[in-house]
């Protein structure tokens, strides 16, 4: 059990992150770090965190520093906190791209202290009160660059996701966003441009409200998503993302030409072969 363990970022994961410890019984105490008062409030009032705190007095009384906060602000405060910590603490960030920020932190002199994970969970919704109890049960976390780590901040980290019903899967951090951009990425731009689609073609917002299928709705539930989180990770990924853009683009273009030629009998072989996902989602 850990006497008091820091969340950088009082939303979503981190606060799911923080209700998965307590339940656990795995920290006596949470400190919460969050960049607006109301913020940290909010985060007391639904007992993600037991107190707030500025970052760097948080960071010296925590034996576990937890950051989950947008990609491209966690590059600096990343840098700061490890300016901080010494070798008797652990720290682990939740960002959905790798790549950056481990290059970043290559040659800081506590880089061993630093876990690279990425739990694969995720909603469309953000802030503390989107915190759910028993959220990663079930779900993958990936570690990155493990053997940049000391083993023993390896164990931690990894005995933590496994008491909160994780598998934990090993990557390097280029491998990482490549894949996060097929699996992730992808479906998040995806329904970003459907939602603008619709936006556009449909002025009508009550025609969309009643006619909205359960299909539609699923499919652009993700458009949902906080724009400040996912710009910055399409802006970091944007490589990845653009050779996946293109591939996607490709596959349109092919159903679009079967309808202008009308071509049923390859319209029929694109969606069949769609249907192999079967084999791996169910």
């Amino acid at each position: 059990m850990f006497g008091n363990v820091t969340i950088v970022g009082v939303g979503l994961i981190s606060g799911s992150f923080a209700l998965g410890l307590k339940e656990k019984g795995l920290a006596r105490n949470i400190i919460g770090v969050s960049r607006t008062e109301a913020s940290s409030k909010k985060a007391i009032d639904l007992g993600l965190i037991d107190e707030a705190l500025p970052l760097e007095e948080a960071v010296k009384r925590s034996d576990l520093i937890y950051v989950a906060i947008p990609v491209d602000t966690s590059l600096t405060v990343m840098q700061t906190i490890m300016d901080l910590v010494t070798d008797r603490q652990v720290v682990a960030d939740a960002g959905s791209t790798k790549e950056a920020l481990c290059a970043a932190l290559e040659n800081h002199p506590m880089r061993s202290r630093f876990v690279a994970t990425h739990p694969m969970w995720g909603t469309e919704y953000s802030g503390p009160e989107a915190a759910v109890r028993n959220a990663f049960a079930g779900r993958a976390c990936v570690i990155c660059e493990k053997e940049r780590s000391d083993k023993q901040a390896v164990d931690i980290i990894e005995k933590i996701y496994h008491e909160l019903g994780m598998h934990i899967l090993y990557m390097n951090a280029k491998d990482h966003d490549m894949h996060t951009a097929y699996i992730s990425h992808i479906s998040h731009i995806t329904s970003f441009a459907l939602a603008n689609t619709v936006l556009e073609k449909e002025k009508e917002d009550n025609a969309i409200f009643e006619l909205a299928s359960a299909g539609f709705e699923s499919t652009v539930r993700l458009a949902k998503s906080n724009p400040s989180m996912w710009a910055p990770i399409f802006m970091q990924n944007r490589e990845n993302i653009l050779d996946v853009l293109n591939e996607h683009i490709s596959q349109l273009r092919k159903f679009k030409a079967c309808l202008e030629k009308e071509n049923n009998e390859y319209l029929l072989e694109l969606i069949e072969n769609a249907n192999r996902i079967r084999r791996i989602i169910k």
